[in-house]
């Protein structure tokens, strides 16, 4: 399976929905339902979030049940720069993708010498690890989590209100949406594509696989440390919940549904298990059940994701 891209149609189809989208804080404002401009605000973080999975998965085939690490590392870093009086996003947010970054350079550069299901299991162990290194360290909150001073300004502008953080995660999620894209038609992306599909014969031909492969970790964990920074404006807890591996769990529960491999199946897949969380919730108190036949039907009738529905293969070759 080569990575996706979007059909031709769905050019113009993005265009207008992030034109919608700049028209949503005031529509929801409009109509008295401003808790909503948050509940957007969170759906477009975790679909970076979830777009950085599918990055590493998508790309490169690497199945990671350790990437909510990548998240919370963001978040703790950017509430550590708030509490340092650092709250400018422009210098707040780049130091958090670093972070982020390297740690996922050191856990890549460990974790890919295993395969397989050794290579699920060993980045489960570190992301357990940094878990459990935040839960017991006093001075990041331990348990309750680390609290952000206050929401950070994006070029002198304040996020405190709704409507600017709103606009501040689009513009970052499209710009990241747009590299990613552009990144999957580069030499890097087609190589790793590659590497995915026939390792041992790429290694045959003198690309360097596990130099590919650690550069796509490393990216997938910067783009992760900025969902993270973003969610802590959010939300204005650092908690220790963002790094365990129920919420690994969950955002590839996300890029499952949306579709691995495909530009757009993070967004998807985090725009639908949210939507769907969010009105089941006030239908029944037992919405997990409902939820989780949703999810079945979507994986029995939809197997390659929401996203296989409307889009199409690179090249036009079958999947």
């Amino acid at each position: 399976m080569a990575f996706y891209q979007a059909a031709r149609w769905q050019k113009p189809a993005a265009i207008a929905l992030f034109v919608a989208l700049l028209a949503l804080p005031s529509l929801l404002t409009a109509i008295g339902q401003e808790f909503y401009i948050g509940f957007a605000t969170r759906v477009l973080i975790f679909a970076l979030a979830a777009s950085s999975l599918n990055l590493v998965l998508g790309f490169g085939g690497m199945v990671s049940l350790g990437h909510a690490a990548f998240l919370g590392a963001g978040a703790y870093v950017a509430a550590l720069c708030g509490q340092a009086g650092i709250t400018e996003a422009l210098l707040a947010f780049p130091i958090s993708m670093a972070v982020a970054g390297v740690f996922a350079l050191l856990v890549g550069a460990i974790s890919l010498r295993t395969r397989g299901v050794y290579f699920i299991m060993i980045t489960l162990a570190f992301a357990q690890m940094a878990y459990y290194l935040f839960v017991s360290t006093a001075s990041l909150g331990g348990d309750d989590g680390l609290p952000l001073s206050g929401r950070m300004t994006l070029a002198g502008m304040p996020l405190a209100d709704d409507s600017a953080l709103f606009f501040a995660v689009l513009g970052l999620c499209t710009a990241a949406m747009l590299l990613f894209g552009r990144l999957a038609d580069a030499r890097f992306g087609r190589t790793l594509q590659a590497i995915r599909e026939n390792e041992t014969r790429m290694e045959a031909l003198g690309y360097p696989v596990f130099r590919y492969r650690l550069v796509a970790f490393a990216l997938g964990g910067m783009a992760a440390g900025l969902a993270g920074a973003l969610l802590v404006n959010l939300t204005g807890l650092a908690s220790p919940n963002l790094l365990q591996w129920t919420q690994s769990g969950t955002l590839l529960v996300m890029v499952i549904i949306g579709g691995v491999g495909y530009l757009y199946g993070g967004v998807v897949g985090a725009a639908v298990l949210l939507l769907l969380e969010e009105s089941l919730v006030g239908v029944t108190e037992h919405w997990h059940i409902v939820l989780g036949l949703l999810l079945l039907g979507v994986v029995l009738f939809a197997p390659k994701g929401v996203a296989a529905l409307f889009g199409r293969k690179a090249g036009g070759d079958h999947a």
